[in-house]
């Protein structure tokens, strides 16, 4: 039995999907580092450039070792340097901590499918460092009045468990809603945040794509996060809680494009992805059961999107196939 196993294919699978993940963020920090007027954000992402250059090094060795060819992911052709400014400060950070936030989820579930030795080790190390960055990014944006925290709330200062079925009652004509428990407070909250930076990110993508058929797709994408954000904040406001915001990270009026169709939609690509699970994990939390309903219909919404987006890529020819198992 050799020391070291050949790759199995949830590691190939694990490492491939990683490696596009990381070559996309790298490519996007080339841009926004030549971008930064502040000095803090760019040092924060200069920095995990370099850490992401040794990540992709490592995964191009693993690759090499066991014969498998290198994916294309992203490259410099990808990404327009001298392109102008296309959002204001403070989306930058935005951006990067919303990515390490699904690279975190990313990390954990490939860590569950990966055996050998070294590849465990690399999605720890890579699982250190995006908790590390992930931290870095939330203290800058909040230190700057970039990120708005949840609503504060009153709880009762007792103990109680749920006496009755009516506590799932939330869709019924002729009952009250019962108040939301902080744990539907929490999602709803994370689904608005998240989707107001999907949102501005998704209709900068719009006005800079080259083809008409993607800024097509790409306005259908930010009216579908506007949706979300008015229904979850309605459930909020219905509730007497007002979801704060910012006003940072804007687009600007550049319709210069910094990245390639193809970044932009991969980006959207994993965007969608990260969505799905955040209204899954928050369907699965939620007890009130006129919040799920509302999830679920979200979802199949996302769904059929990511769908739709999968089919421009694969006409574009964009769409890179993970490695085939032979016939």
């Amino acid at each position: 039995m050799p020391e070291t196993p050949a790759m199995t294919s949830s590691e190939i699978g694990a490492l491939w999907i990683t490696y596009q993940q990381k070559t996309m963020l790298f490519q996007m920090l080339e841009y926004f580092i030549e971008k930064a007027d502040d000095h803090e954000a760019k040092e924060i992402m200069s920095s995990l450039k370099e850490e992401i250059q040794l990540n992709v090094e490592q995964m191009k060795s693993m690759f090499h070792a066991e014969g498998i060819p290198i994916p294309i992911g992203f490259v410099a052709q990808d990404v327009t340097k001298d392109a102008p400014k296309l959002y204001e400060n403070g989306f930058d950070i935005m951006f990067v901590r919303l990515v390490k936030e699904i690279s975190s989820g990313m990390h954990t579930i490939n860590l569950t499918m990966v055996y050998r030795e070294d590849i465990v080790l690399f999605f720890r190390e890579l699982t250190k460092m995006t908790q590390k960055y992930y931290d870095y990014c939330t203290k800058y944006l909040l230190h700057k009045g970039l990120l708005p925290r949840a609503p504060y709330v009153s709880i009762e200062k007792s103990i109680e468990f749920v006496k009755s079925n009516n506590y799932l009652d939330g869709a019924k004509f002729f009952s009250e809603k019962r108040p939301l428990n902080t744990v539907e407070i929490a999602h709803l909250y994370r689904g608005v945040e998240t989707n107001v930076l999907g949102m501005k990110m998704i209709f900068g993508f719009a006005q800079v794509a080259k083809e008409q058929e993607v800024r097509k797709y790409f306005n259908k994408g930010g009216e579908l996060a506007k949706a979300m954000i008015k229904d979850f904040t309605e459930v909020l406001l219905q509730n007497n809680l007002q979801v704060p915001t910012t006003a940072g990270g804007n687009t600007t009026d550049s319709t210069v494009p910094p990245f390639s169709d193809k970044l932009m939609m991969y980006c959207i690509s994993l965007f969608c992805s990260f969505s799905l699970g955040g209204n899954s994990i928050g369907t699965a939390f939620s007890l009130r059961n006129d919040l799920p309903t509302k999830l679920a219909a979200f979802m199949k919404d996302i769904f059929e999107y990511a769908h739709e987006g999968a089919k421009i890529m694969i006409q574009n020819g964009w769409l890179e196939e993970p490695p085939q198992t032979i016939k």
